[in-house]
């Protein structure tokens, strides 16, 4: 890439320019610790702001809770022993939430410092349950299913439309049968968020345009669903990036792409050019209930929460497994950007329903599954 580019609103989520790249290893060197680094960019907390509906206060302090509840989960979980039934974070009070199936552990969660919750089942046995509707064959009425702590069921979202097809009621009654089962209602099937070819966007392979995810060691991660093994990519300015070095959808939706031809990584996700950009420090997974933004080539920067983890989602092409659901909007072009929660990047977009005209829920496959299916290292400021 070119110095002559720096200023150019239309980069990609992962490849800043000139600047950027001369910058990073003494603002690496340079980096504030823990204890007096900002909570998030200026970016995260306008767009949080804007699609949460909090002040400026407001969404600071969340980040803080939600940044002490994804560090305390391991400690509680391990307090909760073979009672765990899941957890997820509580935005009204702040704090993690443990759900349990034995009244002693409760106090055990307590202590270690999360809120505790009598459940009936416990993960190990809706997760159980879960792989076992895995295994059942979905019509395109059903939407997706995952496990809800909160609920102690396994939820199956079925499309509002099709609730009375015949197929649907049969999956229903099969999945109730291996199970704990709820049924939701969705407003539409859910799609990849794949595009055509658009002038000025970040990368494209053949006619199809996605975004970038964030970087590796030696490339970047994005959907799989936008290219498969051996594809090349190119950059917005039509200019080679690399080639798809590993590719899978469905079943996952998740490849990585390689990068060379003047292309360098960075640890940053783009503000657009509107909103200042954001440094990737790690890779904590964030818990249910958290606050989450999204960065992507067509719809820029936007927030909401995450609803469910673990979810299989029912594409047109096939199921896809392990996925996260957030109340994120997201439209065609977004698919393989980024999800990030504070500084610790979460996932590549895959797919979802709506857009951001009128809202929306979005799916992304969790980066760290990513990492180690291919034994990539994420590229941290």
């Amino acid at each position: 890439m070119k110095h002559a580019t720096v200023l150019r609103t239309g980069l990609s989520a992962l490849l800043l320019l000139g600047a950027w790249a001369a910058a990073g290893p003494s603002s690496a060197s340079a980096a504030p610790t823990d204890s007096v680094r900002p909570p998030a960019s200026a970016a995260l907390l306008t767009a949080m702001q804007r699609d949460l509906g909090l002040s400026e206060a407001e969404a600071r302090a969340r980040l803080a809770d939600e940044k002490a509840a994804t560090a305390l989960e391991p400690k509680a979980q391990r307090a909760a022993g073979s009672a765990f039934g899941g957890s997820w974070f509580d935005a009204r009070t702040g704090k993690l939430v443990v759900a349990v199936t034995n009244a002693e552990k409760a106090g055990a969660v307590r202590a270690a410092g999360a809120d505790a919750r009598l459940v009936k089942h416990s993960a190990a046995r809706l997760d159980a349950a879960k792989a076992r509707i895995d295994a059942l064959p979905a019509p395109a009425g059903v939407s997706s299913w995952h496990v809800d702590p909160a609920a102690s069921s396994v939820i199956v979202n079925v499309v509002a439309s099709e609730q009375g097809d015949n197929d649907v009621r049969s999956f229903v009654a099969k999945a109730r049968e291996v199970g704990p089962v709820t049924v939701e209602t969705t407003a539409e099937v859910p799609q990849t968020f794949a595009a055509g070819t658009v002038g000025g966007d970040p990368y494209y392979t053949g006619n199809v345009r996605c975004s970038i995810g964030f970087s590796v060691h030696g490339g970047f991660v994005t959907a799989g669903h936008c290219g498969g093994a051996g594809q090349s990519v190119r950059g917005w300015d039509g200019s080679a990036i690399g080639h798809f070095q590993g590719s899978s959808f469905p079943g996952n939706d998740y490849a990585w792409v390689n990068v060379a031809n003047g292309w360098w990584t960075v640890p940053v996700v783009l503000g657009w050019g509107a909103v200042s950009d954001q440094l990737v420090r790690g890779s904590n997974e964030a818990p249910i209930g958290a606050s989450i933004c999204r960065s992507g080539s067509t719809t820029h920067w936007h927030c909401g929460n995450v609803l469910a983890k673990n979810e299989t989602v029912n594409y047109s092409q096939g199921a896809v497994h392990q996925m996260t659901k957030t109340s994120v909007c997201a439209e065609g072009g977004d698919s393989g950007g980024s999800f990030i929660s504070g500084d610790q990047a979460q996932g590549v977009t895959s797919g979802g329903w709506g857009n951001c005209s009128g809202g929306g829920q979005t799916w992304y496959q969790p980066v760290n599954e990513i990492l180690n299916r291919y034994g990539l290292t994420l590229h941290t400021a």
